[in-house]
Order: structure tokens, then sequence, then C-alpha cells
């Protein structure tokens, strides 16, 4: 399923999805803890990008364990399976990153939603700071990955 797409590797082609949803998140997550006066105009995205982001990850995450099937299939060298691996890694971390900020957002806004409720007086600023958190360790994987990825095609490995 996740193997080829018009003759493409789908990985190539999947991976830009995530490269952009995840900072997205990250950026729009961050925005909706840190900037309570603008929640009303970033819970719709927020919302949005808590789902899309991780989804895009395990879409990358999954074409990518297929393409490396097929490199193993056509006999690649050990050294250059060696560096799919090390970025499979990191792809692997990207993925659970986004999938704890997107789940963390989510929650923020479901729970900042206007339905009467009163929350604790700490809960807000603490998933705010996790969200922070998890916006900067998942920026970091990707980055991680992306820089790997781009080595193992641009160093004529690929």
């Amino acid at each position: 399923m996740f193997r080829e797409f018009m003759g493409l590797p789908a990985h190539a082609l999947l991976v830009h999805a995530a490269v952009v949803f995840i900072p997205l998140l990250a950026l729009v997550g961050s925005g909706y803890a840190l900037l309570p006066r603008f929640r009303a105009r970033l819970d719709w995205a927020a919302a949005a990008l808590a789902v899309a982001a991780p989804m895009a990850a395990l879409f990358a995450k999954l074409s990518g364990d297929e393409l490396r099937e097929v490199l193993i299939a056509k006999s690649y060298p050990p050294e250059i399976i060696a560096k799919i691996d090390e970025h499979q890694a990191y792809g692997d971390l990207a993925f659970w990153w986004s999938l704890g900020l997107g789940l963390v957002t989510l929650l923020l806004v479901v729970l900042t939603a206007r339905r009467g409720r009163t929350l604790p007086g700490w809960l807000t600023p603490v998933l705010s700071a996790v969200i922070v958190v998890l916006a900067a360790v998942s920026l970091w994987y990707v980055y991680l990955t992306g820089d790997s990825g781009a080595q193992v095609v641009w160093q004529g490995v690929l």
C-alpha cells in the first residue's frame, strides 16, 4: 500500500507531508498554548493538525519501512542499509514525539473549549509547557530525520 505511487517510491512523496505538518503543529500548538487570547482563532487549526501531523508521520514511516524492504531485496550493501536504519530510527522517534504533541494539543483544545467547566488553575499552564517541550523535541527529530535522509540520498548512497 505504501510502496509506490505512479512508479515513484511513495516515501519520497509522503515524507513531505510530515515535513510540513509536524512543524505546523509545533507552531500552531505552541501558539494555542502560549497565546490564550488567540485560542478561539487557532482551535480548529490546532485540532486538525493534531490529527494530520502524526498521521503524516505514520504514513512516512510506513512507506519508509516498505522502501527499506525493497532496498534489502535489491541487495544494497550493509553500510547503506546501516545509514537507512539510522534514518529510520530518527523517523520512528519523530512519529512518536509528534503523536505525543498531537495528543496533548488535542487535550488542551478539548479542555479549554468553552463549555462552562472549571479547570484546576495549574492544568492549563502545565499542558502548555508540555506542548512547548514536545514541539521543540518534535522539530528536532524532524530535522534529524530529514538531514539523515538527505545525506543518504544526496551523498550518492541511493
